[in-house]
């Protein structure tokens, strides 16, 4: 078991907790990590690109000139590809990009990626983030105690007063720790989590 300090909002050390190394300091394996971001970038395309061909595009489908004699190239149609305002050849059309990993892979590399944070250094467990009121002066503050200038904030239950006063705030994000997932921890440089969120997560990914 490893351990790691607990902090409060003031920055101040108020004990320290043991991590399940099973989920917080587990071997990393980079490519599992590359291919669900991957995945996850994928299912996030829109996938709504698309092009005429020659049988869509607007215009006459009639012969523009005689076959021979002109000293032009034959033509068929205004719409070939060739001709300006022509269909488009083998241009994209709407499509899914997304494609499937496996639960357990998902989970692995999840669970990975909290590691690799953890063995950065670059994991934060706070006792607790309590504000008054919906206030991004407030938080700024905060983080600015904290020393965080970009970090992934996991929670274990809804929190209004945090989650409002951080979305404004370049660089920081507020999530549940249902939806913790890879490519959201390793775009940010730290990853923070409050306390009762170590408990669910260590249930989620020992289950």
């Amino acid at each position: 078991m490893s351990t790691v300090e607990v902090k409060n909002i003031k920055n101040e050390k108020v004990g320290e907790i043991e991590l399940n190394d099973q989920v917080f300091n587990r071997e990393v394996k980079t490519h599992l990590l590359h291919d669900v971001v991957r995945q996850q970038r994928a299912a996030r395309r829109a996938g709504t690109a698309s092009t005429k061909t020659r049988k869509e595009v607007t215009g006459s489908s009639s012969k523009p000139y005689r076959q021979k004699g002109t000293g032009r190239a034959r033509a068929g149609s205004r719409k070939s590809p060739l001709w300006r305002g022509g269909g488009t050849t083998f241009g994209p059309k709407p499509r899914d990009y997304s494609f499937k990993l496996n639960r357990k892979v998902r989970q692995q590399a999840v669970s990975m990626a909290m590691s690799a944070r953890f063995q950065e250094g670059n994991l934060v467990v706070l006792d607790d983030f309590t504000m008054e009121a919906i206030k991004t002066k407030d938080f700024v503050s905060i983080m600015k105690v904290l020393e965080l200038n970009n970090a992934l904030i996991v929670i274990a239950a809804d929190n209004d007063e945090l989650s409002k006063s951080s979305r404004n705030v370049p660089g920081y994000k507020v999530m549940k720790s249902e939806g913790l997932n890879v490519y959201d921890i390793l775009l940010h440089e730290k990853l923070v989590v409050l306390q009762p969120a170590i408990e669910s997560l260590e249930e989620r990914f020992t289950a």
